[in-house]
């Protein structure tokens, strides 16, 4: 086992990292902006490292000092996290050619997954169905028009790189194609360091399903169930769950068998998502996130495997503690992510607890959240034998919860919980847009 590991990224993520990277025996080194110095992570971390000033382009995304900071502080491996460079193969060979172990899938792989106009055509290659859209980038706005009046409006840009929303834009009419595509590029560009585009046909509220995959590179691919990420306000996810209450046991089947078949032949090495869009009876493959997602906790909960631990394990060793045939999924997880509204300093914080109750976060009393990144603060993920009794105790920890010092979304996440739409559990991507006025008004 290695000794010494480099996170390159931040907040939430950075201190999940270092949870299990001291479970394993591993000391941490925590990378930060100077609008970061006082996060959590740095402060749990073994070693810290400033690498540039609050814009990300001076600082988390630049690869050369993240490597550099490695290289300073005899770290053997660096672990990308979410985000950022996370699904950057220049970044993940610029790591290994230094000697480094890069905690994630080999650089070619990342290639074929991470950018996702390759992934379509990969998983069109081992007999996954793809959403209708084009074959390649699109940059001219001219012949994206046209292979957009092909498809049908609406259509939606997609960034190439990366995930989480960002350089996503939904078209109606060929008269805003090139206004979009522009402003798609413009995004895609400032977060993932890749201007890069395609198109899809647009299907109308659909549900968003994806399967959480752990493989170590030596074609032992585990499943650990599928999370429903459907509920989304401008496609930022908001609340996740596993298992899916919009998939029967004929659709899970087939999509993890070719989930499977599909990481099997790539030889994929650590943590994976494979995402899909759901319509009815039929599924479409939408994208790979090569790396560890947000929303990992829930499958957490109801596989009982520590996602990040096994994921260290099959990079650095390649092998897992787990056994792909034995796992076992029990019973319902449910996410909230809470994202800050305001900047501000943290005054106050209750932190729910309580049987079945997880809190993922970087807050503190007295921390000021800065307003250069993500909005997201926290993660309250919660357990229990069934859907209802989840959702219960989802709406008693958010009751416990408390945030002094900024606006955070608590308190509307918890009228969603109690939605009488969202817990009868029939509901699509356009579920959130439906009720958005009525959430908004929830302070």
């Amino acid at each position: 086992m290695i000794k010494r590991l480099l996170i390159a990224n931040r907040g939430e993520i950075a201190v999940r990292v270092i949870r299990t990277c001291r479970e394993l025996g591993i000391e941490t080194v925590a990378v930060y902006s100077t609008a970061d110095k006082e996060n959590l992570h740095v402060r749990l971390a073994d070693k810290s490292v400033c690498i540039g000033p609050p814009a990300s382009a001076k600082s988390y995304l630049v690869r050369e000092n993240l490597i550099k900071a490695a290289l300073g502080t005899g770290c053997e491996a660096i672990h990308p996290g979410v985000g950022f460079l996370s699904e950057n193969a220049d970044f993940a060979r610029a790591v290994q050619k230094e000697g480094l172990i890069f905690i994630g899938p080999d650089p070619d792989v990342i290639d074929l997954l991470g950018d996702k106009v390759q992934a379509r055509d990969t998983a069109k290659k081992f007999g996954l169905p793809i959403t209708p859209g084009t074959d390649g980038p699109v940059s001219e706005p001219k012949a994206a028009i046209a292979q957009a009046e092909k498809l049908g409006y609406p259509i939606i840009i997609k960034a190439a790189s990366g995930g989480g929303g960002k350089g996503m834009r939904i078209v109606e009419k060929s008269a805003d194609m090139a206004e979009n595509i522009a402003i798609a590029s413009r995004e895609a560009e400032a977060n993932f360091a890749d201007g890069t585009v395609f198109i899809e046909k647009y299907i109308i509220d659909p549900r968003h399903v994806e399967l959480q995959i752990l493989a170590d590179g030596n074609g032992n691919v585990a499943v650990l169930g599928e999370r429903d990420c459907s509920v989304q306000k401008r496609h930022q996810k908001l609340i996740e769950e596993s298992p899916s209450p919009g998939v029967d046991d004929a659709m899970r089947k087939r999509m993890k068998e070719g989930a499977v078949r599909m990481f099997k032949e790539l030889k994929y090495r650590g943590a994976g998502t494979i995402e899909f869009l759901v319509s009815g009876k039929n599924f479409y493959f939408m994208e790979v996130n090569a790396r560890v997602q947000v929303e990992h906790p829930v499958s957490e909960f109801v596989s009982g495997v520590d996602i990040i631990r096994q994921q260290i394990l099959a990079c650095v060793e390649g092998k897992m503690e787990i056994d792909p045939s034995k796992v076992e999924l029990k019973g319902w997880a449910v996410e909230c992510r809470i994202n800050a509204l305001t900047p501000g300093k943290i005054s106050a914080l209750d932190i729910p607890g309580g049987p079945g109750v997880r809190w993922d976060s970087f807050l503190y009393t007295g921390y000021a959240v800065p307003s250069h990144y993500d909005s997201m603060v926290a993660k309250l993920i919660v357990y229990a034998p069934t859907r209802d009794l989840a959702l219960d105790r989802m709406n008693r920890a958010l009751l416990e919860l408390n945030i002094e010092g900024i606006k955070t979304n608590a308190l509307q996440q918890r009228w969603i919980v109690n939605h009488p739409k969202f817990r009868s559990g029939i509901f699509g991507t356009s579920y959130y847009a439906e009720i958005e006025k009525e959430v908004e008004n929830v302070r």
